[in-house]
Protein backbone atom coordinates (compact mmCIF):
# COMPACT_ATOMS: atom_id res chain seq x y z
CA UNK A 1 0.00 0.00 0.00
CA UNK A 2 1.24 3.38 -0.74
CA UNK A 3 2.19 5.98 2.49
CA UNK A 4 -1.08 7.94 2.56
CA UNK A 5 -0.55 11.70 3.43
CA UNK A 6 -2.90 14.37 4.65
CA UNK A 7 -2.12 17.71 3.46
CA UNK A 8 -3.40 19.40 6.26
CA UNK A 9 -2.41 20.49 9.47
CA UNK A 10 -6.01 20.42 11.12
CA UNK A 11 -6.48 18.36 14.05
CA UNK A 12 -9.85 17.85 12.84
CA UNK A 13 -9.03 16.37 9.74
CA UNK A 14 -6.66 14.34 11.08
CA UNK A 15 -9.34 13.54 13.71
CA UNK A 16 -11.42 11.82 10.85
CA UNK A 17 -9.30 10.25 9.11
CA UNK A 18 -8.28 8.10 12.17
CA UNK A 19 -11.38 6.51 11.86
CA UNK A 20 -10.51 5.07 8.54
CA UNK A 21 -7.75 2.82 10.74
CA UNK A 22 -5.18 3.54 7.96
CA UNK A 23 -1.30 4.56 8.51
CA UNK A 24 -0.65 8.34 7.71
CA UNK A 25 1.27 10.98 8.45
CA UNK A 26 0.19 14.59 7.94
CA UNK A 27 2.30 17.83 6.44
CA UNK A 28 1.17 21.98 6.15
CA UNK A 29 0.90 23.10 2.31
CA UNK A 30 1.55 26.12 1.79
CA UNK A 31 -0.45 27.53 -1.10
CA UNK A 32 -2.25 30.87 -1.99
CA UNK A 33 -6.04 30.39 -0.68
CA UNK A 34 -7.25 33.42 -2.47
CA UNK A 35 -10.43 32.96 -4.66
CA UNK A 36 -9.91 34.04 -7.88
CA UNK A 37 -12.31 36.44 -9.87
CA UNK A 38 -15.56 34.91 -10.83
CA UNK A 39 -14.66 31.74 -8.97
CA UNK A 40 -17.75 29.61 -8.12
CA UNK A 41 -17.34 28.46 -4.16
CA UNK A 42 -17.24 24.86 -5.76
CA UNK A 43 -14.72 25.62 -8.31
CA UNK A 44 -12.72 27.31 -5.34
CA UNK A 45 -13.23 24.48 -3.12
CA UNK A 46 -11.93 22.03 -5.70
CA UNK A 47 -8.84 24.09 -6.51
CA UNK A 48 -7.70 24.48 -3.21
CA UNK A 49 -8.00 20.91 -2.50
CA UNK A 50 -6.06 19.47 -5.04
CA UNK A 51 -3.73 22.96 -4.96
CA UNK A 52 -2.75 21.37 -1.16
CA UNK A 53 -2.09 17.90 -2.20
CA UNK A 54 0.10 19.08 -5.19
CA UNK A 55 1.71 21.27 -3.20
CA UNK A 56 3.24 18.16 -1.27
CA UNK A 57 3.95 15.60 -4.60
CA UNK A 58 7.29 16.67 -5.29
CA UNK A 59 9.05 16.33 -1.59
CA UNK A 60 6.49 12.91 -1.02
CA UNK A 61 6.67 11.12 -4.36
CA UNK A 62 5.81 7.78 -3.92
CA UNK A 63 2.23 8.89 -1.83
CA UNK A 64 -0.96 8.79 -1.98
CA UNK A 65 -1.81 12.50 -0.94
CA UNK A 66 -5.18 13.72 0.30
CA UNK A 67 -6.05 17.25 0.08
CA UNK A 68 -9.15 19.18 1.17
CA UNK A 69 -10.67 22.31 1.35
CA UNK A 70 -14.07 23.70 2.85
CA UNK A 71 -16.26 26.72 2.57
CA UNK A 72 -19.85 27.88 3.77
CA UNK A 73 -22.37 29.31 1.88
CA UNK A 74 -25.12 31.16 2.78
CA UNK A 75 -28.52 31.37 0.70
CA UNK A 76 -27.80 34.34 -1.06
CA UNK A 77 -24.31 32.80 -2.08
CA UNK A 78 -22.32 34.66 0.41
CA UNK A 79 -19.14 32.84 0.86
CA UNK A 80 -18.12 32.16 4.63
CA UNK A 81 -14.72 31.38 5.50
CA UNK A 82 -13.09 30.96 8.87
CA UNK A 83 -14.11 33.44 11.28
CA UNK A 84 -10.57 34.15 13.02
CA UNK A 85 -12.25 36.68 15.68
CA UNK A 86 -15.59 36.99 18.15
CA UNK A 87 -16.74 40.02 15.68
CA UNK A 88 -16.85 38.11 12.40
CA UNK A 89 -18.22 34.87 14.41
CA UNK A 90 -20.49 36.87 15.91
CA UNK A 91 -21.60 38.42 12.32
CA UNK A 92 -21.63 35.26 10.64
CA UNK A 93 -23.73 33.24 13.15
CA UNK A 94 -26.56 36.36 12.62
CA UNK A 95 -26.36 35.73 9.06
CA UNK A 96 -26.94 32.03 9.66
CA UNK A 97 -29.88 32.15 12.07
CA UNK A 98 -33.24 31.50 10.70
CA UNK A 99 -31.80 30.30 7.70
CA UNK A 100 -29.37 27.16 5.37
CA UNK A 101 -26.21 27.33 5.14
CA UNK A 102 -24.55 24.45 2.88
CA UNK A 103 -21.17 23.45 3.49
CA UNK A 104 -18.86 22.58 0.47
CA UNK A 105 -15.83 20.47 1.18
CA UNK A 106 -13.77 19.98 -2.08
CA UNK A 107 -11.49 16.88 -1.83
CA UNK A 108 -8.44 15.41 -3.74
CA UNK A 109 -6.96 12.33 -4.00
CA UNK A 110 -3.25 12.74 -5.75
CA UNK A 111 -1.43 9.19 -6.90
CA UNK A 112 2.28 11.18 -6.64
CA UNK A 113 3.69 8.22 -8.12
CA UNK A 114 1.48 8.02 -11.63
CA UNK A 115 -0.20 12.01 -11.24
CA UNK A 116 -3.30 10.30 -11.31
CA UNK A 117 -5.70 13.07 -9.26
CA UNK A 118 -9.04 12.75 -8.09
CA UNK A 119 -11.16 15.67 -6.96
CA UNK A 120 -15.11 16.10 -5.71
CA UNK A 121 -16.92 18.51 -4.09
CA UNK A 122 -19.28 16.97 -1.08
CA UNK A 123 -21.98 19.27 -0.14
CA UNK A 124 -23.92 19.33 3.30
CA UNK A 125 -26.61 21.52 4.19
CA UNK A 126 -27.23 22.85 7.79
CA UNK A 127 -30.66 24.46 8.89
CA UNK A 128 -30.41 26.72 12.01
CA UNK A 129 -32.75 27.78 14.70
CA UNK A 130 -33.24 31.08 15.17
CA UNK A 131 -31.07 32.40 17.67
CA UNK A 132 -30.82 35.17 19.93
CA UNK A 133 -27.58 37.59 20.09
CA UNK A 134 -26.86 36.31 23.46
CA UNK A 135 -27.19 32.58 22.68
CA UNK A 136 -24.65 33.51 19.93
CA UNK A 137 -22.40 35.14 22.07
CA UNK A 138 -22.83 32.20 25.15
CA UNK A 139 -21.70 29.40 22.26
CA UNK A 140 -18.66 31.49 21.09
CA UNK A 141 -17.66 32.13 24.24
CA UNK A 142 -17.73 28.27 25.36
CA UNK A 143 -16.46 26.90 22.01
CA UNK A 144 -14.59 29.35 20.57
CA UNK A 145 -14.55 28.02 17.14
CA UNK A 146 -12.59 30.82 15.09
CA UNK A 147 -11.13 28.51 13.07
CA UNK A 148 -14.04 26.84 11.51
CA UNK A 149 -16.01 27.62 8.36
CA UNK A 150 -19.19 29.09 9.43
CA UNK A 151 -17.95 29.45 13.24
CA UNK A 152 -19.57 26.42 14.74
CA UNK A 153 -18.13 23.14 15.43
CA UNK A 154 -20.84 20.84 14.32
CA UNK A 155 -19.06 17.72 16.16
CA UNK A 156 -18.98 19.91 20.15
CA UNK A 157 -21.86 21.86 21.13
CA UNK A 158 -22.20 23.61 17.88
CA UNK A 159 -24.94 20.73 17.33
CA UNK A 160 -27.49 22.42 19.34
CA UNK A 161 -27.30 25.20 17.09
CA UNK A 162 -29.23 23.17 14.47
CA UNK A 163 -32.67 22.46 13.05
CA UNK A 164 -31.93 19.82 11.11
CA UNK A 165 -29.31 18.71 8.67
CA UNK A 166 -29.29 17.13 5.05
CA UNK A 167 -26.56 15.60 2.90
CA UNK A 168 -24.74 11.87 1.84
CA UNK A 169 -21.81 12.22 4.62
CA UNK A 170 -21.98 14.04 7.82
CA UNK A 171 -17.98 13.48 8.07
CA UNK A 172 -17.82 16.25 5.06
CA UNK A 173 -19.35 18.92 7.33
CA UNK A 174 -15.93 18.71 9.73
CA UNK A 175 -14.23 18.83 6.62
CA UNK A 176 -13.02 16.05 5.24
CA UNK A 177 -15.85 13.89 3.53
CA UNK A 178 -14.70 10.42 4.50
CA UNK A 179 -17.39 7.93 2.40
CA UNK A 180 -15.97 9.57 -1.09
CA UNK A 181 -12.41 9.50 0.51
CA UNK A 182 -13.09 5.92 0.70
CA UNK A 183 -14.70 5.65 -2.79
CA UNK A 184 -11.33 7.29 -3.75
CA UNK A 185 -9.00 4.66 -1.99
CA UNK A 186 -10.69 2.54 -3.57
CA UNK A 187 -10.32 3.64 -6.96
CA UNK A 188 -6.16 3.95 -5.98
CA UNK A 189 -6.57 -0.08 -4.50
CA UNK A 190 -6.91 0.64 -1.05
CA UNK A 191 -9.16 -1.58 0.72
CA UNK A 192 -10.95 -0.01 4.03
CA UNK A 193 -11.39 -1.77 6.09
Amino acid sequence: MPALLLASSSPYRRELLDRLQLPFTWQSPSIDETRREDETAIDLVKRLAEEKARALAERYNDHLIIGSDQVAVLGDGQILGKPHDLERAQKQLRAASGSSVTFLTGLALLNSQSGRCQVDCVPFTVHFRSLSDTQILRYLQREQPFDCAGSFKSEGLGISLFRSTEGEDASSLIGLPLIRLVDMLINEGIEVP
